[in-house]
């Protein structure tokens, strides 16, 4: 697509000047007269309908592409929260929250800012490499928006909808964005980081994910059936709101 609109620029440019240079008044200070070719006009008329047609298959086929979220290896459902996202590894039965990791001092210039200002988290989205991963988002407030420049995905993230992208990463990485929609007080604090990691190492980390999931799981039970003194409360509480 690029070339054939480099390819008409420079026809169409080069008959302008072309035009300018060799008709100009002092070349031919008496006009021509001559009236309309019914074949030039026909032959101006056709030729760039092709030439529309012949940009649009491509870009009609990479569009289609760039839609199709079919065939995928994983699916993650992205749902967003002031001002926080969940992933939910659909298939995998995991799930966890991930929020800004960047501590309070450096916000208000206590301290240096780190070299991830408010572009860090606490748990990243792990994805494998070489897999297409469909990504579902949604949200449970108001709008929000999951970008992430390095995979050429933008999805708001609203009420009651789902909106659906994939990407498939080659190399491991780490990549950072943020959520693109005004969406409260603390939008500027709502970061995305992805780690890509080869497939090999992903599978272990599902398997790590799961025991760490269940593990939490009869520890919450446990917590429940538990009778707390007073003494064991008072240090957790004051974790929560001091």
């Amino acid at each position: 697509g690029l070339w054939v609109c480099v390819v008409v620029g420079v026809i169409v440019f080069g008959a302008m000047f072309y035009s300018m240079f060799a008709h100009s008044r002092a070349r031919h200070p008496t006009p021509a007269k001559f009236h309309e070719s019914a074949l030039v006009e026909t032959i101006w008329t056709i030729i760039p309908v092709l030439i529309l047609i012949g940009v649009a298959i491509p870009a009609t086929n990479t569009l289609r592409d760039i839609e199709d979220n079919s065939d995928s290896d994983i699916t993650i459902l992205i749902t967003a929260s002031q001002w926080k996202w969940h992933y939910q590894y659909v298939d995998a039965g995991i799930g966890f929250y991930s929020k800004l990791a960047t501590p309070q001092a450096q916000i208000y210039g206590l301290e240096p800012k780190g070299e991830h200002y408010l572009l860090e988290v606490d748990n990243p989205l792990v994805i494998p490499t070489n897999k297409k991963v469909r990504f579902l988002t949604a949200s449970n407030d108001v709008i929000h928006s999951w970008w992430l420049p390095d995979f050429a995905v933008k999805q708001d993230a609203v009420p009651g909808f789902i909106n659906e992208a994939w990407t498939r990463v080659p190399e491991p990485g780490v990549f950072r964005g943020q959520c693109t929609e005004l969406c409260g007080k603390d939008h500027a604090f709502m970061p995305i980081v992805v780690e890509v990691i080869p497939e090999e190492e992903f599978d272990s980390w599902l398997s790590d994910q799961r025991v760490a999931m269940a593990l939490a799981s009869e520890s919450a039970v446990a917590d429940r059936q538990k009778t707390w003194a007073m003494n064991e409360l008072v240090p957790q509480g004051e974790a929560v709101y001091i």
